[in-house]
C-alpha cells in the first residue's frame, strides 16, 4: 500500500509540475527535490536492494542529469527540466527510464509542432518557449498510471 500511495503522490506531483511550466514556463526547484528525495522511499517500498537496485537507480539519473545539463548548457533545454528528469529518473528502472525517454521525446515533438503553431498563427514576435516540462510530466504520468494499474491488477 505504500508503493501504491507514492506512485500516487508521484503522479500528483507530476501534474503539479506540468500546470506550472505551462503557466510560467519554470518548475520549482522545491517541486524537483521533494520528487527526488521521495524515491527511496518508493525504493523501500519495491523492496530494491541497496546493491545493485539503488545504485543503479542513482547513478542513470545521475549520467541523465549530465547529459540534459549539457543541453541546458547548450541552450536547448531549461534547467527544471533537466532536474525533472533526473528526478523521475530515479523512481524508474533502465528499461522503463529508455521507455520514458522515448514518450518525453514524441510528447515533446507533438508539444513543439503545436507550440510553433500557435506562435505563428498568433504573430507573436522571437523565439518561442516549449513548456517542456509539459511532455516530462506527460511520460511520467504514462509511466506512473500503467504502474499504478498494475499494481491495482495484482
Amino acid at each position: 500500500m505504500p508503493r501504491l500511495l507514492l506512485l500516487l503522490l508521484l503522479g500528483g506531483l507530476l501534474l503539479v509540475a506540468a500546470i506550472g511550466d505551462l503557466r510560467t514556463r519554470t518548475i520549482p526547484n522545491r517541486l524537483n527535490a521533494l520528487i527526488a528525495l521521495l524515491a527511496p522511499g518508493y525504493w523501500l517500498a519495491s523492496g530494491f536492494a541497496l546493491w545493485p537496485d539503488m545504485a543503479l537507480l542513482f547513478g542513470i539519473a545521475l549520467l541523465l542529469f549530465l547529459l540534459f545539463a549539457g543541453m541546458f548548457a547548450l541552450g536547448a533545454m531549461g534547467g527544471g527540466d533537466v532536474k525533472l528528469i533526473a528526478a523521475l529518473a530515479l523512481w524508474l528502472p533502465f528499461p522503463t527510464v529508455l521507455t520514458m525517454l522515448m514518450a518525453m521525446a514524441l510528447f515533446g515533438g507533438v508539444l513543439t509542432l503545436l507550440v510553433l503553431i500557435d506562435h505563428r498563427l498568433r504573430r507573436r514576435p522571437g523565439p518561442p518557449e516549449i513548456p517542456y516540462g509539459v511532455a516530462i510530466a506527460a511520460a511520467g504520468l504514462m509511466i506512473v498510471t500503467n504502474d499504478i494499474l498494475t499494481t491495482a491488477v495484482h
